[in-house]
């Protein structure tokens, strides 16, 4: 088989993966543009930013931080807490990343959650290149955020309902991802985890923050309890 028929049999794996996220990314990005027009961008602010920074919350973030005085110490600190989670996320894909080439260094600056989803738990076809899968699931997210972004952009300033609430379409698909995985596997011990863990931790440290601690408990957690787990599903 050659490269160009191995691309593209990846991109037709891949892009069924992707379509839910396309239908949050699209209308979030869109609803991002219209965001950033309010504000008096115009349209290449929203597109270059989601072309090369691609951090979903902290684009919004960013865009109030264009309307304040310059402190770069101060950026890289919310950025840090506010995208804290990548850390967690590029950690555990070292195993996946293997191997794959050039096409790394994409994956790495395009990692987001919902490519973690994907590419974390999905079985990709044996007859399907697992580097290439994986490349084509982080560039369709990629290119559908951007795309949002420029339809609000472009045409933001023609909207004149009410957008308030717009972002809450991102909780929805999370809640969607994580259904469906959860009907995919026959244990639960991680989603238990994570459930619960997050849960305690919302009610300790509150809605504000609550990210980064239970964060760093499912990880000790998982990672304790991750040979006994291997071991019970060897045996059944």
């Amino acid at each position: 088989m050659n490269e160009r028929n191995e691309k593209w049999m990846a991109f037709r794996a891949a892009f069924p993966y992707t379509v839910p996220i396309m239908t949050g990314f699209i209308f979030l990005g869109t609803a991002y543009g219209i965001f950033m027009n309010s504000l008096g961008f115009g349209a290449i602010y929203p597109i270059l930013m989601s072309l090369l920074i691609f951090a979903g919350s902290m684009e919004f973030v960013a865009a109030n931080l264009l309307l304040t005085a310059f402190s770069p110490i101060n950026a890289l600190f919310l950025t840090l807490m506010v995208n804290a989670r990548h850390l967690f996320y590029g950690l555990s894909m070292l195993d996946k990343y293997k191997g794959i080439g050039k096409k790394k260094l994409y994956m790495i600056f395009g990692l987001c959650d919902e490519s973690f989803s994907i590419n974390c738990t999905v079985n990709v076809p044996k007859d399907v290149d697992k580097g290439w899968f994986m490349f084509f699931v982080t560039m369709l997210n990629h290119c559908y955020w951007v795309i949002g972004s420029a339809i609000g952009g472009l045409f933001g300033s023609y909207v004149t309902f009410n957008t308030e609430g717009l972002e809450f379409v991102m909780t929805a698909l999370f809640v969607v991802i994580f259904i469906e995985q959860w009907m995919k596997e026959k244990k639960h011990h991680s989603a238990l985890v994570g459930l619960g863990v997050s849960a305690v931790s919302l009610l300790v440290f509150g809605g504000m923050n609550f990210i980064i601690p239970a964060m760093l408990a499912i990880l000790g957690i998982l990672t304790v309890i991750r040979k006994p787990i291997e071991k019970v599903e060897v045996s059944t």
